[in-house]
Order: structure tokens, then C-alpha cells, then sequence
């Protein structure tokens, strides 16, 4: 070999081992050592009252938990564009949950999103947002984990194709997308704003629903809030391109997230009921410091806007709205089903939506209005809350359809919708999914102090 092409293979061998140097020192990450489970009595229980709240505020019990199954014990498929991961056991258990985690090892699955023993974790833990938690947030939540009942429940395995089921891959997509540090303060703005931004930029994570991804499944930063996809329901949009017929504020937006409905924008439901369940047992301050600052997101609304809100309040206080007189079907649904309550004039939570004020009939995908029909509001055990029956049993696809439709052409000025019936039948499948692994409704657990609601 001649003098220069010993030169060339040296500078490939260097390039190549300096590559696969560089490859393994962003892949590895080091296991941390195991300790002995702490008991309960080794934590404040000023400092777990505190975990318990921000649990509540970042909805863990809803993800970790399986219908029917102990709380936090994990298991919950998620379906992902790239196949479904299973959400893992948090409960203080030895051998199956993290109870042999210390506490630098949780804060490093909250910061970095890397377990115990060093392996990377899926996205669908949303720490590219926990990042944004501070020290003594971590420590608090740390503290009410373990002082919950500890659950023998062994990880489900992920149902990934390959390259997916790779964990090393899961190094390169936080390279691209994993920004590190606390939230910082915007010293122009009031403390209550800031604490707002605190939470929904980290702990409650609303932008990992409320934010479309892209192909790589992360939140594109350009659109944020401007709505996204989650269990086969349609986060809307929260900031200015919101289709709620009357724009939000601050005030109703803090009842909205506190009571779980509001008069003029209807209730919670699907993934966001659950939302406002957890919300209903913490801090109202911390409640209004959320809703402050997605106010400050949707911004002041242009003359145009509060136009066209003043004029959908005035079409909901009038004695009757034109019927549609094409879609008689759905017109006949509509008087059979639903005019008994959403036409009847009482208020919420106890009569239904003025449905000229519906986001779900306004918004440009049909999915949560065939959710809502099929499904309906359950009732929540111990609370005065909405309710209203779902039809999956006793309507038919097609009058399902014939009811959407009805009710789009009816109550909004918003053009038809394409494809109702295919989303009418995807939503039933996807009905009949939830029911089978959701999180079972259940009453407060008896440390949480749920207030009781108007």
C-alpha cells in the first residue's frame, strides 16, 4: 500500500471510530444504582399533599392506569402512528414499578427521559415538557409515587415494527427534538401568568395534544396549540385559530377547566373529561394561573371575531332556529333524541349545549360530535355534573350520519362536512377499544380532597 492510501484508510478509520465513539456516547446512558424501596413514613406528608397535586395537574393517573385495573400499576396501550406503547407501572412496587428508583434516577426520567437502568424511553412519556419541571417539583412528585400502594404489574411489551422498536433510535429523535432546562420566567408578564406558563408548558403538557406532530411525532413548534390528534378525538385548536363559535377567556376558560363545563362552550369530554377531573381537586389558583395564560395564547379577539361571537350568543338566545328543510332524517333524529334537552332552555349542567355554541359543530373535523353522540356524557359518581345518554346502541351508522349532518347544517354557518359516515364507523371501532382498556371511572381516592362541585 502506497504512502497516500495509507493516509486515506487512516482518515476513514479515524472518521469511522470517531463516528461510532460519538454514535455510543449519545446512545448510553449509564445505569443508576438501585436502592432499597423507602416506606411512606420516610416522606413530609406536606410534601406528598404537594406531589398530589401535580399528579393531578399533569393527569398520571389517567395514562398509568388500565380500566379496571389499580391506579398507576401502567399498562394503557398507546396507539401511535408507529404502533402502540404500552404506558409503565409507577407505583412503588420492587420488581415491576420504580420502587427501587432513587430519586436522581426519577428526576432523570423526567429531565432526559431515561429509566433505571439506563435505557431511553418512548415520547409518549411527554418529557420533552417535564423538562420544564422544576427541582422541587420532581421531588414532590417523587414523594407521592412512593407513598402509593405498591402494585405487582409487569411492563406490557410495545407492539413496534422495527426500526421503531430500537431504543437507541430514540437517541437521535432527542437530539432533534429534546430541548433541555427548567422554565424561565418572562419577566413582563405577572406572576400568575408565569405560573400558568409553568404549568402548561410542563407538568399538564397540553400542547402534546393540543399541537399537531410532525412526521417524526414531535410537536411542531411553528403550530403550537393550533390542534391535534389524540385517541381518535380532535384536540381543538387554542389559540387564534380556534373554531368555538365564542371566543374564550380567561374567566371562562378557568370554569370551564374547573367544573368541567362552561355555558357557552358546553362540556368536557373524551381524553379532556378526564383532564378536568384531576383539575377539579387542586388549587383553584393554580387552575386560574392555567387559564390566564391560554387566554394570553389565543389572544385578544379581532373586531371581526368578537362579531361573529356576539352574533352566535344572539342566534343561541333566540326562541328557534331555522331547521334545515333537506336532511329530514336527521331533522327527525334531531326532534326524537336530542330537542328534548339541547332545545329545552335550562342551562347547563343540566340541560344541554345551546348547540349554535358548539365547538364540535363548528370545528372542521366531525370526529368529536360522532364521539359525543355515540358515546354520550357519563355521569360522575358523588358529583352534580352533566350527563347525556349515548346512542351507539340505538342508532344506526347511517341515522348517526343523518344526525351530524342535521345538526352541522342547522346550528353553524360553517360548510358540510366530507366523509361523515366513514367517521362515524371509525369512531365506533375506536368506541369499542376505549371501552375494553380507558381508564375505568371511578370515585376521588380518599386523599384527594375533591371539592364538590356548583
Amino acid at each position: 500500500m502506497t504512502g497516500p492510501s495509507r493516509i486515506v484508510v487512516s482518515i476513514v478509520a479515524v472518521v469511522l471510530l470517531g463516528g461510532a465513539a460519538a454514535a455510543f456516547a449519545i446512545v448510553w446512558r449509564p445505569a443508576i444504582a438501585a436502592v432499597e424501596p423507602p416506606g411512606p413514613q420516610a416522606f413530609d406528608a406536606a410534601l406528598v399533599k404537594r406531589g398530589r397535586d401535580l399528579a393531578a395537574i399533569g393527569n398520571c393517573s389517567n395514562c398509568h392506569t388500565v380500566r379496571g385495573a389499580k391506579n398507576f400499576a401502567g399498562g394503557l396501550p398507546v396507539p401511535t402512528p408507529f404502533g402502540t406503547i404500552f404506558s409503565s407501572n409507577i407505583t412503588p412496587d420492587a420488581e415491576t414499578g420504580i420502587g427501587r428508583w432513587s430519586e436522581a434516577a426519577f428526576q432523570r426520567a423526567m429531565r432526559s427521559g431515561v429509566n433505571r437502568e439506563g435505557q431511553h424511553l418512548y415520547p409518549t412519556f411527554p418529557y420533552d415538557h417535564f423538562t420544564n419541571v422544576s427541582d422541587e417539583d420532581d421531588r414532590a412528585l417523587y414523594a407521592f409515587l412512593m407513598t402509593r400502594q405498591p402494585v405487582r404489574a409487569p411492563a406490557r411489551e410495545n407492539q413496534l415494527s422495527f426500526p421503531f422498536n430500537q431504543r437507541f433510535a430514540i437517541a437521535g429523535w432527542k437530539l432533534l427534538f429534546l430541548r433541555h432546562g427548567t422554565y424561565q420566567p418572562d419577566p413582563r408578564q405577572s406572576a400568575e401568568w408565569n405560573r400558568g406558563a409553568y404549568l402548561v408548558e410542563g407538568l399538564a403538557h397540553c400542547g402534546a395534544c393540543h399541537t399537531p406532530r410532525n412526521a417524526l411525532g414531535a410537536e411542531r413548534s411553528s403550530a403550537q396549540f393550533a390542534g391535534g390528534d389524540v385517541d381518535n378525538w380532535h384536540a381543538y385548536a387554542l389559540n387564534d385559530r380556534s373554531h368555538a363559535p365564542v371566543p374564550w377567556d380567561a374567566d371562562a376558560l378557568f370554569a370551564y377547566l374547573r367544573d368541567g363545563w362552561h355555558p357557552d362552550h358546553g362540556t368536557a369530554r373524551g381524553p379532556m373529561a378526564e383532564v378536568v377531573s384531576n383539575l377539579s381537586s387542586v388549587p383553584s389558583s393554580d387552575v386560574r394561573a392555567i387559564a390566564v395564560y391560554m387566554a394570553g395564547v389565543s389572544g385578544t379577539p379581532t373586531p371581526d371575531r368578537k362579531r361573529q361571537g356576539e352574533a352566535a350568543l344572539e342566534q343561541a338566545k333566540a326562541s328557534s332556529v331555522p331547521a334545515s328543510q333537506t336532511n329530514t332524517a336527521g331533522a327527525s333524529i334531531y326532534a326524537a333524541a336530542c330537542a328534548s334537552c339541547h332545545a329545552s332552555g335550562r342551562p347547563l349542567p343540566y340541560g344541554g349545549v345551546n348547540l349554535a355554541l358548539s365547538t364540535a359543530i363548528a370545528s372542521p373535523d366531525p370526529r368529536n360530535l360522532a364521539n359525543i353522540v355515540l358515546s354520550g356524557v357519563q355521569a360522575i359518581e358523588g358529583e352534580r355534573s352533566p350527563i347525556m345518554p349515548g346512542f351507539a346502541a340505538s342508532m344506526t351508522d347511517a341515522q348517526v350520519s343523518a344526525l351530524l349532518n342535521y345538526l352541522r347544517a342547522r346550528f353553524s354557518n360553517q360548510p358540510p362536512w366530507s366523509g361523515v359516515e366513514k367517521t362515524v364507523q371509525d369512531a365506533r371501532r375506536a368506541q369499542t377499544a376505549f371501552l375494553q382498556t380507558s381508564p375505568a371511572p371511578r370515585s376521588p381516592p380518599a386523599d384527594s380532597q375533591q371539592r364538590e362541585k356548583p
